[in-house]
């Protein structure tokens, strides 16, 4: 057959990815614990977007949320305590087509994370980021943590907290350059699920607080959480989060708030009652990523010739 002119077009069909291609082993949290929630919606999200495994990556930091990575069939890395946000942003500088998300919680990112925290929202680079709030340290077993309500009996305060809490919406919308300040909870799996596409779809900094329940330290809260559907609110715009319909009826109250008024969602983030939404988005809010992409497509001789330059402009 050699020499015959023929031509064979083999018509090779796009891999599609199902949910067991981001399943990975048995998630080991408790049973009742909201994370699992937050799992299969991240899953979920990847399905649906066709996130291709191997452009797609998880940071944490540590904590019971760190394990996260650990339960996705894709990139992970397993940080340090408090040091998702300088990984993740390494990541996503020098590497601008991957998917990157930042799995952190309410020590990891609030605590010993803080400062990073801050400055990752002032660079505004394109992450994804769940911080998973159960108001409790939970895997070193109940020690107040820096968002746990005054008053809260742990191990660390056998007699109740003393200090009112850091509040992750109202630090956040404090501080310049932010994009995207969105929360939701756990146990209403349709606004979680619309709340994390939205951020994902956002090109910048999504901050996205998740209410998660820690039923084995927390219990008394959970319930609390999820019983008192009066102090219940969805933040309603056609600029904000857009669950679907059965979700929408879950709420027996809604807000209307438009997530371009700043002002407003400083005041909302202050509030008594439980506000579910987008509380603000900024599009326009610059990029330290931009910033920083311009020689990525150098050759290994022009980021050369780049450093010699550079050291040349110190030689005497």
């Amino acid at each position: 057959m050699f020499g015959l002119n023929t031509e064979c077009v083999l018509d090779i069909p796009q891999k599609y990815f199902t949910l067991n291609d981001y399943e990975k082993g048995n998630a080991r949290w408790c049973p009742g614990c909201g994370d699992h929630a937050v799992l299969s919606s991240v899953q979920k999200l990847c399905r649906d977007k066709q996130l291709p495994p191997e452009k797609t990556v998880f940071v944490s930091g540590i904590g019971c949320s760190s394990r996260f990575p650990h339960y996705m069939d894709t990139y992970g890395f397993h940080g340090l305590h408090g040091r998702a946000f300088p990984v993740a942003s390494g990541v996503k500088f020098r590497r601008p087509d991957l998917n990157v998300f930042v799995i952190t919680g309410d020590g990891d990112c609030c605590s010993i994370g803080a400062g990073a925290w801050l400055h990752a929202i002032r660079y505004n680079i394109n992450l994804t980021v769940l911080l998973f709030d159960n108001q409790i340290y939970g895997m070193t077993k109940k020690q107040t943590s820096p968002t746990s309500r005054m008053g809260t009996v742990s191990n660390t305060h056998p007699h109740g907290s003393v200090l009112p809490p850091v509040n992750p919406l109202q630090t956040t919308l404090g501080v310049s350059n932010v994009s995207f300040v969105a929360q939701t909870a756990d146990w209403i799996p349709g606004h979680l699920y619309a709340t994390i596409k939205a951020g994902f779809e956002h090109q910048g900094f999504s901050f996205i607080k998740i209410m998660v329940r820690c039923t084995k330290f927390m219990g008394d809260l959970a319930n609390e959480m999820t019983s008192h559907r009066e102090r219940l609110f969805m933040l309603s715009h056609e600029n904000g989060i857009q669950p679907d319909e059965a979700t929408t009826r879950l709420f027996s109250h809604q807000v209307a708030h438009d997530p371009s008024d700043i002002g407003k969602a400083r005041e909302l983030s202050e509030s008594d009652d439980i506000h579910l939404g987008l509380f603000y988005q900024n599009k326009n809010a610059l990029r330290y990523d931009e910033y920083g992409a311009h020689n990525l497509g150098f050759t290994v001789e022009q980021k050369m010739a780049a450093v010699n330059a550079e050291l040349d402009r110190y030689a005497v």
